[in-house]
């Protein structure tokens, strides 16, 4: 059985699609790659209602949020992220 790595190498994120503003994203887990490189262990503390679920890997440290590949810009809200 393979084992993990100590730090997540990707976070997973719900996106909530919003008219009219940017979309939300929520952290919900995060993904933990395998010592012999072939898979992830994921670790959910909560489920999205329409099964999607993006994992993405963190910026840094300081900003675990995700950036818009085209404008660089995101920002947090009541814990969740958005962009």
């Amino acid at each position: 059985m393979a084992t993990t790595t100590q730090q997540p190498t990707h976070r997973a994120y719900v996106v909530v699609k919003r008219e009219g503003a940017d979309d939300f994203w929520i952290n919900v887990g995060a993904a933990f790659a395998h010592q012999d490189g072939k898979g992830f262990n994921i670790i959910l503390q909560a489920q999205p209602i329409d099964g999607k679920i993006v994992l993405r890997e963190p910026q840094d440290e300081a900003d675990q949020t995700p950036r818009r590949a085209r404008s660089g810009a995101a920002s947090t809200q009541s814990g969740s992220r958005r962009r």
